[in-house]
């Protein structure tokens, strides 16, 4: 086993609360909510709001994810500065496929009179054929509907060209999950490298990038090449996560005119937020360092 991931495995429940404190809104969707105002608010900035959890595999237990969604659509409805994501596993694909697009289709429904955006998260690569098979189906009915798509995958060219027809917003982003060497890029500078590739082939076919990574090269690189195509500043926006020391080039990005988007996640059960956490040290352990930064100031 990964000693790395066998050892954030046994951090002890307070001490990943103190790790967790800059990189989660909080308990309740209350939380979430106040998060996005505050950022907007202060900073100018958006926010996709994400209800942590995976892996529900009872009914009831998805139904009342459903419900979830539906309060937290009712609490952003008013804010033009705040979307949803949503993740298969949560609603219902571990039952079936059909049970899961329905759910999808309850919520994307619900959240469309408002005008809210609602993005279908990409979980491993085991779900990448069905989550891609749910979103082109929802977005034949819904406008207010995006999907995420990983650089370190293979396949995600090929994904790209066959997106759906309509135009429509894609978080690109390297992935968190580690994925066998036969289906995915294992060095990070090539997953970056890919992400800029695939920030042009979006654009060619006529997408909304939602370029989301923390590597500030990588940001600047896309940012040059962006003006120097001449692409218009609303045609695409820059994602981060909460909690990660970027207020600089943010603001930079924003007073350009842009759209800067931290994905704000909350959790209901302690134990998602721990699991969330978890995983992005598991994938990124240099987030020990920037957290230590955010607690100290130094």
């Amino acid at each position: 086993m990964d000693l790395k991931r066998t050892l954030i495995d046994l951090m002890p429940g307070p001490l990943v609360r103190t790790f967790a404190a800059p990189y989660i809104a909080g308990k309740g969707i209350a939380t979430g909510v106040a998060k996005a105002d505050e950022l907007h608010s202060k900073l100018g900035l958006y926010s996709t709001v994400d209800l942590l959890g995976e892996e529900v595999f009872r009914r009831e237990d998805v139904e009342a994810t459903v419900q979830l969604y539906f309060r937290m659509i009712e609490a952003l409805k008013d804010r033009p500065y705040a979307s949803i994501s949503l993740k298969p596993t949560q609603l219902g694909i571990n039952e079936s496929e059909a049970y899961c697009q329905d759910n999808l289709r309850r919520i994307v429904e619900a959240a469309a009179p408002h005008r809210l955006h609602i993005t279908l998260d990409m979980e491993d690569h085991h779900f990448t054929d069905v989550t891609l098979r749910m979103f082109k189906a929802l977005r034949d009915e819904f406008d207010n509907f995006g999907i995420v798509l990983q650089s370190r995958l293979f396949r995600t060219k090929e994904d790209i060209k066959a997106l759906h027809a309509k135009p429509c917003k894609v978080r690109i982003c390297i992935g968190i999950y580690r994925e066998p060497t036969e289906e995915a890029l294992q060095e990070k500078p090539q997953m970056k490298e890919k992400l800029f590739e695939y920030v042009q082939l979006l654009l060619d076919h006529g997408h909304y990038p939602e370029i989301a990574t923390h590597d500030e090269p990588l940001v600047r690189r896309c940012m040059e090449f962006l003006d120097k195509r001449g692409v218009a500043k609303d045609a695409y926006e820059f994602q981060m996560l909460l909690g990660v020391p970027r207020t600089a080039i943010q603001q930079e990005i924003v007073k350009r005119g842009q759209i800067v988007r931290l994905y704000v996640p909350f959790a209901e059960e302690w134990q998602y937020a721990e699991h969330y956490l978890k995983r992005r040290l598991a994938a990124n352990p240099a987030m020990a360092m920037m957290v230590m930064k955010n607690l100290f100031g130094s």
